[in-house]
């Protein structure tokens, strides 16, 4: 597996965690559709559905994860979480981006989390 596909399933397996630490249960990992997937999709203790995309980098990189979410993506995104909802019915949801800085070599993690990101 190349370095960067660890990354991502390394962050995407902390923010899993994050979630269920804030008591969300995690539904769905990397939910595919042909135009994309979303990485997490979880429902918080009120029964809100969070559509999380994760953003991982190494500890020492000098830009923020989530620069990495351009408008094209955050409209597949968008084309994904509509066809989720689409089998789910309407339903309270947002879409959040956890940001997370791992250091491998310490085995140490950190997590930013942002909530309720508007999709554009």
């Amino acid at each position: 597996m190349a370095k960067h596909n660890e990354l991502g399933t390394d962050g995407e397996r902390v923010a899993a965690q994050f979630l269920e630490s804030k008591g969300h249960r995690v539904m769905d990992v990397n939910f595919r559709r042909p135009y994309g997937e979303l990485d997490i999709v979880s429902q918080d203790p009120k029964g809100k559905l969070h559509f999380v995309e994760v953003k991982s980098v190494s500890w020492e990189t000098q830009y923020l994860p989530e620069e990495n979410i351009h408008p094209m993506k955050m409209q597949r995104l968008m084309r994904i979480i509509q066809s989720y909802l689409s089998f789910k019915g309407d339903t309270d949801w947002q879409f959040d981006v956890v940001a997370v800085y791992l250091d491998r070599e310490q085995k140490k993690a950190r997590v930013r989390y942002l909530e309720n990101v508007i999709l554009t």
